[in-house]
């Protein structure tokens, strides 16, 4: 393989089968078989992001997709860098990043993926869910606690949530992924998997830098301190909802550079396999613009056209 980077070699990688079972000590936070350095890397994501722009504007003028993109991590995998540096070259007025959190009053007296409904990407448009309809069985896995503030019908106590309820959950979502994958709607998740190691020096970047602190909650040391758990809810999430309509990627997120280049780089060859071209122009159409062509072309100019 060259130092370029295939880009079929990434999606391979770090792609999660249906139903396989996954066990996050086996999967890479730091690829230490890199095929690129991180100068190499820079130039590839520069070119990518040129790549995203353009399939952009062919998925905004064939108006037949949509594209919602999944980030899911750990407190300082890098998720928020992701989005700044892979969609950059995204136009915004395309594009709409939703970043959920804890459910409103509103929000809850609803099914929990209301609210993931109605800010979903229309027809041309990408969606970028930073945080998602996953926290319901992320979060809530490991607070079941949470799972009382729904007032579901037979959920009275936490002792009601049991594996039966999380099997329920997880076909909900695969089946909500289905019916937005039959309508139209690419669906790319991403876990950017962090070692325990270099989240706490994140975190303690966080604490020493005053241009950082605000990223800071104490809350983070006590969700780090259920690391055990999380992992235990992220496999189980990962086995059950990785699907051939909406499957998962586990990308190592040591490396902030490479997490971006191999995101972008899965993004761009996906949307490939779409082959968007411009809608074809029917015959009144081509007419309209040979006539405008004409009348464009024999205006005469004066001086002062320049400044009207």
């Amino acid at each position: 393989m060259s130092n370029s980077g295939s880009i079929s070699y990434y999606a391979d990688k770090y792609k999660v089968e249906a139903g396989s079972e996954i066990r996050l000590k086996e999967w890479l936070t730091d690829d230490k078989d890199k095929t690129l350095n991180k100068d190499e890397g820079e130039d590839m994501l520069k070119k990518d992001v040129l790549k995203l722009s353009e399939i952009q504007e062919k998925l905004y003028a064939s108006n037949r997709y949509s594209v919602l993109i999944v980030f899911q991590a750990l407190d300082a995998a890098g998720k928020d860098s992701v989005v700044k540096h892979v969609m950059s070259g995204l136009n915004p007025q395309g594009v709409n990043v939703t970043s959920f959190k804890t459910p409103t009053h509103q929000e809850l007296e609803h099914d929990f993926l209301w609210r993931h409904y109605i800010v979903l990407p229309a027809r041309g448009m990408f969606g970028i869910f930073n945080r998602s309809h996953y926290e319901n069985v992320l979060v809530t896995r490991v607070h079941p606690e949470y799972i009382l503030n729904e007032n579901l019908p037979e959920i009275k106590t936490t002792k009601d949530i049991d594996n039966i309820f999380w099997e329920k959950r997880f076909k909900q979502i695969n089946h909500f992924e289905k019916t937005l994958n039959d309508n139209g709607t690419v669906i790319l998740k991403f876990f950017l998997h962090v070692s325990k190691k270099v989240q706490k020096k994140r975190l303690l970047e966080r604490i020493n830098d005053p241009s950082k602190n605000w990223k800071f909650s104490i809350g983070d040391l006590k969700e780090r301190s259920l690391w055990k758990d999380y992992r235990k809810a992220f496999e189980d999430m990962l086995k059950n909802t990785s699907t051939s309509q909406a499957p998962w990627f586990v990308v190592p997120a040591d490396d902030k550079w490479f997490t971006r280049i191999v995101i972008a780089n899965i993004i761009v060859n996906e949307l490939g396999k779409l082959d968007l071209s411009f809608p074809p122009l029917a015959d009144q159409q081509k007419k309209d613009l040979e006539e405008a062509k004409k009348i464009l072309t024999g205006e005469s100019e004066s001086p002062g056209d320049s400044n009207e």
